[in-house]
């Protein structure tokens, strides 16, 4: 299995896309916890789930389970928390719901997944963390 991270954020349909194609993405996993803002464009819930089949034809997937808990997201977006604080608590929530399990359960059959993020040129993303994880799991 190969873990791709891409981000929702400042991108073009153009290069998302392209990604995607490069990637022969089997799996689009959208781990954001908000994606049905206006301001998200074309990586919109909806329409992205659209489009990642037209034009990837690849599955979309919304799942929040991978997905950061609230309180600290928006900790870590206000700059309360760092991102090392950040990072360690969304690690300890993901164990806590048993999460990489789950997810080789849910999608292990897929060959190449990529976890939609938020990571922006100042912001880094959970779907970093996440990858991480996964990808320790799949050299056990």
């Amino acid at each position: 299995m190969h873990i791709h991270t891409i981000s929702a954020y400042e991108t073009s349909a153009e290069r998302f896309f392209g990604k995607l194609a490069d990637w022969e993405a089997e799996l689009v996993l959208d781990t954001r916890l908000k994606n049905t803002n206006q301001l998200a464009g074309f990586t919109k819930r909806d329409d992205l789930a659209f489009f990642v089949e037209r034009v990837a034809h690849a599955r979309y997937v919304h799942d929040k389970l991978f997905a950061p808990a609230p309180t600290k997201l928006e900790r870590y977006l206000r700059g309360s928390i760092d991102w090392d604080a950040y990072a360690d608590a969304y690690r300890k929530d993901l164990r806590e719901r048993g999460a990489v399990e789950r997810f080789f359960e849910r999608y292990g059959d897929c060959g190449s997944v990529v976890l939609v993020g938020t990571a922006t040129r100042t912001r880094r993303s959970h779907t970093e963390v996440l990858a991480r994880m996964l990808e320790e799991a799949l050299r056990r």
